[in-house]
């Protein structure tokens, strides 16, 4: 499994996102460890409380495990590969929380520990970890048997087209898969041996080039959106030069937002965003199971957890029956026999919490193959929303150059029945 981590403060936020269920469709604190608290937000405040007596600001150690997507991993393999990490990097028996999270049929954990030994008050150093941690990574892959990510097996082979934050927001905006973006724009690069090349390449995809603000080239879409050239096609600055030569020779963004605004006439932005609702509504099908489902299976783990909850108190009940009280007791204390009724509860508990593990992990997998069918199709419709938005891109483009107004599209359930029927008619007189 890939992990990730940093050493961070600001308890507060990171709690708030490890119990965020807007953005994860299942959030379940599974272990909190070493804490005085019963719940994550406290937990971490009470770590950095703790650490005001020392001169520690980045006083948790937070890390991510994320297996393959397709992989069913228990429970008990994470605290595993958590166990085998913390003794890795001396956080051992440090005060920790583990969280799991579910998204687009992904289950994956996050831990965080205290780095604060409460005993002589000072964080413990944790050099090298990332190291430590890829080192740790390839194994779990090895013993699992899982395929290798090819950047994991190889630091020079990692995927080119990962994304940042801020093109991942500007993702959001524009409706546009960041890794389509970056594989168009180095796919324009690959395609063109000059500057002239290249910008044709660029306009026929819907983009301009322009002189940046802080990077020298960007593209540009009709939206006004900015996109570095030397991030996005992972070409260094000196090489884009040599071929497209001086950024100064270029209009700069505001040069070009204003050229663009000048031929996106009202009528054209218009159908501009009626073509992006169009291809919005292809989405919403998709995302309304999605939403039905997460609820169902919310309302599903909620039911199974009052129901354990229920047997538990019920099951304690009985095993506080076994212990002798008064004389008894007295007796019982005396002869040993206590002890041996504790011991034998403790297994009895120790095994009842398996039970109740096993049957959360059982509807959980069940649950996420339900999921992982339903995430298909809405990988297909997004895949069609992305083909949507480029034709669209490429569209806007056209008629940005001729003045004309393209027809509005038909829907793709439209195009494929109609394609449907066009087979289905046959070869016109004198083809085929």
């Amino acid at each position: 499994m890939i992990l990730n981590g940093n050493e961070r403060g600001n308890a507060r936020n990171l709690a708030a996102h490890l119990m965020n269920v807007r953005d994860n469709e299942h959030v379940e604190l599974h272990e909190l460890r070493g804490f005085v608290a019963d719940d994550l937000h406290g937990a971490l405040q009470e770590s950095e409380a703790i650490a005001m007596g020392t001169c520690c600001k980045k006083h948790l150690f937070s890390l991510s495990l994320n297996p393959p997507g397709e992989a069913d991993v228990p429970p008990e393999h994470f605290e595993a590969a958590i166990d085998r990490i913390e003794k890795d990097l001396g956080l051992e028996n440090q005060p920790r929380a583990i969280v799991f999270h579910e998204k687009e049929a992904r289950r994956h954990a996050h831990v965080v520990w205290s780095r604060i030994d409460g005993e002589e008050m000072k964080a413990i150093p944790l050099p090298f970890y990332k190291r430590n941690l890829t080192t740790i990574s390839r194994d779990l892959y090895l013993e699992h048997g899982w395929r290798m990510p090819d950047g994991l097996r190889d630091r020079s082979q990692r995927d080119p087209l990962t994304f940042s934050l801020a093109e991942w927001q500007q993702a959001k905006r524009t409706r546009q898969d960041p890794r389509e973006m970056r594989a168009l724009l180095r796919e324009c690069w690959l395609a063109s041996d000059d500057k002239r090349s290249f910008e044709a390449a660029l306009k026929d995809k819907g983009l301009w080039l322009a002189r940046g603000d802080k990077r020298g080239f960007v593209a540009m879409d009709w939206r006004g959106e900015v996109y570095s050239l030397s991030r996005m096609t992972d070409v260094k600055t000196k090489d884009l030069k040599a071929r497209i030569g001086d950024p100064k020779a270029l209009l700069s963004t505001d040069e070009t937002r204003a050229k663009i605004a000048e031929r996106l006439t009202p009528k054209l932005r218009a159908w501009a965003k009626e073509a992006e609702a169009r291809a919005e509504k292809e989405n919403l099908a998709a995302k309304f199971q999605r939403d039905q489902m997460v609820q169902r299976h919310r309302h599903a783990r909620a039911k199974l957890q009052a129901a354990q909850n229920e047997r538990w108190l019920s099951e304690e009940k009985a095993r506080a029956a076994r212990l002798p009280k008064g004389i008894r007791g007295l007796w019982g204390w005396i002869t040993g026999r206590n002890r041996s009724i504790r011991q034998e509860n403790e297994a009895e508990m120790a095994r009842a919490k398996a039970r109740d593990q096993a049957e959360r992990s059982k509807v959980i997998t069940q649950q996420l193959g339900e999921r992982r069918h339903l995430q298909r199709q809405i990988k297909a419709a997004k895949d069609r929303q992305q083909k949507t938005m480029q034709e669209l891109n490429r569209d806007i483009a056209r008629a940005m150059e001729t003045g004309q107004v393209p027809a509005s599209p038909k829907p793709m359930r439209e195009r494929g029945r109609a394609r449907r029927r066009d087979s289905d008619r046959g070869p016109e007189p004198g083809q085929g």
